[in-house]
């Protein structure tokens, strides 16, 4: 790694973390063993984040042997839904956190920790409340059946300064319609790592859908 990488991972912000690349992969994964292969993988195909989600008993242990494996790329943690949850993701090495919501309580832990929360929202009353405790940067979940691009192009009228990461129903196809937003630096997305592919071990077939994803490009 570069001395500027690393300077970026030790004082990652959620403007940094939006801006590593065009796609955020969403995992989950079944098998500790196989998040250090599947994270080069995504590495050596231009992608350099992951969102592992904690919808696996394997979760944690995958983020901390991606953190102690393959540094450069930033690992975090999804499915964040309460404190204990933020805290033990930190523990395992992850760089950032996201949630599908946005409950009070877990904005206030938040601010508390060393790395930053992607919060999750769907109206402009939940950006606005997020947006209150400092956070500019959030993710717009469920994307597709929250109104998709016509709802988060609306938002961008009346809450200019806000960024959004929108998830949930996002596929090759539409992404681009989504990173041509004004607001939209990143999408997140499943596609680049099928559950069939990781457990089959196929770091191949995952590495040119990275290849894929990361030729898109932001407005």
């Amino acid at each position: 790694m570069t001395s500027e990488h690393e300077e970026l991972l030790e004082n990652l912000t959620a403007r940094d973390v939006l801006r590593v690349s065009p796609v955020i992969p969403v995992v989950v994964i079944d098998r500790v063993e196989d998040a250090v292969p599947l994270a080069r993988a995504l590495y050596a195909g231009g992608i350099g984040i992951i969102e592992m989600t904690l919808r696996s008993e394997a979760a944690l242990g995958a983020i901390a042997a991606i953190a102690a494996n393959v540094p450069e790329v930033v690992i975090g943690a999804g499915t964040v839904l309460i404190r204990e949850d933020a805290l033990r993701s930190v523990d395992a090495g992850s760089r950032f956190l996201v949630s599908p919501g946005s409950p009070r309580g877990l904005l206030d832990a938040a601010r508390a920790l060393p790395v930053p929360l992607l919060a999750g929202v769907s109206t402009a009353t939940e950006a606005m409340t997020v947006a209150e405790g400092g956070s500019t940067e959030m993710k717009f979940f469920p994307a597709e059946s929250s109104g998709g691009t016509s709802a988060l192009g609306a938002l961008a009228g009346p809450l200019p300064h806000l960024t959004f990461c929108p998830t949930g129903g996002i596929t090759p196809q539409n992404a681009v319609d989504y990173l041509a937003l004004p607001n939209v630096v990143c999408v997140g997305g499943s596609w680049l790592t099928p559950r069939s592919l990781v457990q089959a071990g196929d770091w191949a077939s995952i590495e040119e859908l990275a290849r894929s994803a990361s030729a898109l490009s932001s407005a």
